[in-house]
């Protein structure tokens, strides 16, 4: 019987959960504690998994946020090497996850939208149209 979820997709959940709890518990730069991963990828071979990262703090800019991950990267893959059971442990690569910033952008484009009230009411065309 075929598995649910190919290796590939359980070593993201596993990534996420794992660096989501030590961002929580053991990270020790305070940019990285308003931080959250929302996402995992890992290639085929499981060389490398592409993190993608977001800040909570509305005021935190992107490259440091990067920066923060990036000098934190060493504890983190070895965190990650602590908790996952693999013979290699993937490279991780940080990405920021700007998702929440669209989403945020498109509801205000909606609601200007909604909130705008018709010039004139639709009427009918002389063909009937």
């Amino acid at each position: 019987m075929a598995r649910e979820f190919p290796r590939s997709r359980r070593i993201e959940e596993q990534i996420l959960r794992i660096l989501s709890h030590v961002l929580r518990s053991g990270a020790r730069d305070p940019k990285l504690h308003q931080a959250m991963v929302t996402e995992v990828r890992v290639t085929r071979d499981l060389s490398v998994a592409w993190v993608y990262v977001t800040s909570l703090d509305s005021d935190a800019g992107q490259e440091e946020l990067l920066e923060a991950f990036q000098r934190a990267g060493g504890f983190l893959r070895s965190a990650v090497a602590g908790a996952l059971s693999v013979r290699q442990v993937p490279e991780l690569r940080f990405r920021f996850d700007d998702s929440l910033d669209r989403a945020a952008h498109m509801d205000s484009l909606i609601d200007s939208v909604v909130s705008r009230e018709p010039d004139e009411p639709d009427e009918p065309t002389e063909n009937g149209s």
